[in-house]
């Protein structure tokens, strides 16, 4: 009876209106100690938890009076009431005041109240999450018949749809999301002990799925605390979970450094700072704070990037980052942490400032890809939740970092439209020569042209471009954005892990780059992917009329991909390809477009005569677009004197069977897409021959069809020290450049 009056009591304390202070609210609602439940002798607790627990920690003096006096129920109880009291940490990520679920977080928490679980972009036919329930038990190790990706399993076991659920319980008080928590965790708990072995392969008890949950876990207390679901044979049950996850996380340090090792190290952090009150939290702390620490010199190059290559993980790191330091300034430990540490990470904030796209200060006005998506995709770095507001939100903790960053105080305000207050940062091109990306910018206004190439280092944890790499094996590809549109969207992952879709999406051809025909399939036109990323920079150079970069890949054993890139008057580029060594395979150089109407992206073929070189200029291998907002550009391809060209297309009548239409994809899993238009353009190559070729790209306000391009090389042939060519406009408009190496 006393429990029940202890419940009720409670229950109204925590949902009424009649609270002194939002603060109260905030913490479960001001509960009398006096109103201690009836012992329950026959509890089924977790006994455990107290062994686990520092009971001289101040304000668990209860705890400890009725543990010692052999009273585990009550001390559950008490210790219950001290969570839902305690105010002596504090999570600044976690707001519990007026909290809002958004439409797709109570679509995941009420799906959940079905057993179909939201396991990343993994949904059935109708668009649903896959349900687990078979034969009325949960299975954990299904594997939904339609999903060939092993990431399923993965994004399972990190239950990305508690969150959404303790949410949904805290806007609305529906005690179901917490019946629903407490039976699927547990069931979790149960069916997936810890293994005593340490981690196996990447299942359930992998380092990466066990930071994701010990980090949400932290909130998932705080938001289902006062819930009368949330009893003390639960919370028992929970904390020793919670416990025996951050211990694992603390005795198996991820073996290599990376994104995974960083997100050990946050999920540490939070447990350490937030639960104070179990023996080993300092333990916890203390081997988080040695991660990050250790690896603040291992995770970037000294021009900024992190080594994996990818925005996705560059983001998530520097968010590792910033939350360890937020926690530790919340929670009064900012004198642990040295001002040389901060230091180290502005490099890597200013490198999301340059690589973002001016539709980033474009006042919104439609749900456009281009509109959503204002930063590249490259090496698995999808456009999916890389928003606007995400940026924004990053940007902003940036600036608390780095307070007299006058840009980055520019990107903070002048976001959507915004009063711009800070410094407009430069339009000089940026060169991450370290990393293996170089930008073309002529300004950060939304009808700015922005040109990004990557041209990567095999510096992740698959150096030898394996299928789980996050380097694809892509260099010299770029995307080109104007005006608010991108031309040249990167394919993007469309599946992350290792099956036939992540496969095509990282092949060499679905990028802009050039490429060898795979010899040992002949009957086809298939092209063999690059087999090395060791992109290098090879010279820079800055004229009245001209910004140039050449770089260079060995992309095989017997093959070196040089490209250089003229950005002429800040308005045209021009890229010179060329194929250095003995491979006597054909050679590919692709192009994969934007999304668009048969009418409104075209792709235009012409073949060149080789006995008249000469006649190349005429020729019309390339694209071009006419969308109506007139915002367009036109594309040329031209080869050196006497070097025949071809062109292939998906919708070439006669193409090689192993052409392809082309496909972008924005979110990372779930295998969406979307068609696009891509060509390639062909050429013989003999083994004493390199090859040249020219290539322009030409933004086109208005009609397409009334411009011409044509280019030449003017040099003697091929040197390893350069070249010059020309290039005309409109029959009027000549411009001579060259290179020198």
């Amino acid at each position: 009876m006393k429990n029940t009056l202890f419940i009720c009591l409670f229950a109204l304390f925590a949902f009424s209106g009649c609270v002194d202070d939002e603060e109260d609210f905030a913490t479960g609602g001001n509960i009398s100690p006096e109103l201690t439940p009836e012992n329950k002798e026959n509890a089924e607790l977790n006994a455990a938890v107290f062994e686990q627990l520092n009971l001289d920690y101040p304000g668990l003096e209860k705890v400890k009076q009725y543990y010692e006096a052999g009273e585990n129920y009550l001390a559950a109880s008490a210790l219950l009431e001290y969570y839902r009291m305690r105010s002596n940490v504090e999570n600044p990520n976690l707001s519990l005041i007026d909290v809002i679920t958004t439409t797709a977080e109570k679509e995941k928490a009420d799906y959940a109240l079905e057993y179909c679980f939201a396991s990343s972009n993994f949904v059935d036919k109708n668009g649903k999450p896959f349900s687990i329930k078979k034969d009325g038990v949960l299975d954990w190790t299904i594997v939904p018949s339609s999903v060939t990706s092993g990431e399923y399993q993965k994004q399972l076991h990190r239950h990305q749809w508690f969150i959404p659920q303790g949410k949904a319980y805290r806007e609305t008080g529906d005690e179901k999301y917490v019946a629903s928590w407490i039976e699927v965790y547990g069931d979790w708990i149960v069916q997936n002990p810890k293994p005593e072995a340490g981690p196996i392969d990447e299942g359930p008890w992998w380092q990466l799925q066990v930071a994701h949950r010990v980090s949400d876990q932290v909130q998932l207390l705080e938001y289902f605390k006062p819930a009368s679901n949330f009893t003390p044979e639960w919370l028992t049950t929970f904390l020793t979970s919670f416990a025996e996850q951050a211990d694992f996380l603390h005795d198996y340090p991820y073996t290599k450094s990376g994104n995974i090792l960083i997100t050990q190290a946050n999920a540490l952090t939070d447990a350490g700072i937030l639960m104070p009150e179990f023996k080993r939290a300092q333990n916890w702390l203390d081997k988080g704070y040695e991660i990050y620490n250790a690896e603040i010199d291992n995770q970037f190059f000294s021009d900024g990037w992190h080594k994996e290559m990818s925005l996705q993980y560059h983001t998530d790191v520097m968010d590792s980052y910033y939350n360890m330091i937020a926690f530790y300034q919340t929670n009064n430990l900012a004198s642990k942490i040295s001002p040389d540490f901060i230091a180290k990470l502005r490099k890597p904030a200013e490198v999301l400032m340059h690589l973002t796209y001016p539709n980033y200060f474009r006042k919104a006005k439609n749900d456009s890809q281009d509109e959503k998506h204002p930063l590249p995709s490259f090496n698995d770095s999808w456009k999916e939740g890389k928003t606007r507001n995400v940026l924004l939100n990053n940007f902003k903790k940036y600036l608390t970092l780095f307070p007299d960053s006058e840009e980055l105080r520019y990107m903070t305000t002048a976001v959507n439209g915004g009063s711009a207050q800070g410094v407009v940062p430069g339009n000089d091109m940026k060169l991450f020569d370290e990393a293996g990306y170089y930008i073309f910018r002529n300004g950060w206004q939304p009808e700015s042209t922005v040109m990004i190439f990557s041209n990567n280092r095999s510096n992740d944890i698959s150096p030898a471009m394996q299928v789980s790499s996050h380097n694809q094996p892509d260099n010299g590809t770029f995307e080109l954005y104007i005006n608010g549109r991108n031309f040249f969207p990167d394919s993007g992952v469309a599946a992350y892990s290792g099956d036939d879709i992540r496969t095509w999406f990282r092949g060499s051809d679905k990028h802009n780059t050039l490429t060898l025909k795979d010899m040992s399939r002949p009957e086809k036109e298939w092209k063999q992917n690059i087999e090395k990323a060791a992109g290098k920079l090879l010279t820079s150079q800055k004229s009245d009329n001209f910004e140039m970069i050449s770089f260079e890949n060995p992309s095989y054993s017997n093959l070196t991909h040089r490209r250089t890139v003229f950005f002429v008057k800040k308005q045209f580029f021009v890229l010179v390809d060329e194929a250095i060594g003995n491979a006597s395979n054909p050679l590919y150089l692709s192009f994969n477009l934007c999304e668009g109407t048969d009418t409104e992206v075209v792709i235009d073929h012409g073949e060149v005569d080789s006995n008249n070189p000469a006649s190349y200029s005429n020729g019309q291998n390339g694209a071009h677009t006419a969308f109506a907002d007139g915002n367009n550009i036109l594309v040329r391809t031209f080869a050196d004197n006497n070097q025949a060209i071809s062109m292939h297309s998906f919708n070439t009548p006669g193409a090689g069977e192993g052409d392809f239409t082309g496909r972008v994809s924005y979110v990372k899993d779930g295998g969406d897409y979307n068609n696009r238009p891509a060509y390639t353009i062909y050429s013989e190559k003999e083994a004493d021959k390199n090859m040249r070729f020219i290539t322009v790209i030409l933004p086109v306000s208005g009609d397409t069809t009334t411009k011409k391009v044509e280019a030449l090389f003017t040099d003697s042939g091929y040197s390893d020290n350069g070249g010059k060519l020309s290039v005309t406009i409109d029959d009027n408009e000549t411009y001579n450049l060259e290179y020198i190496l």
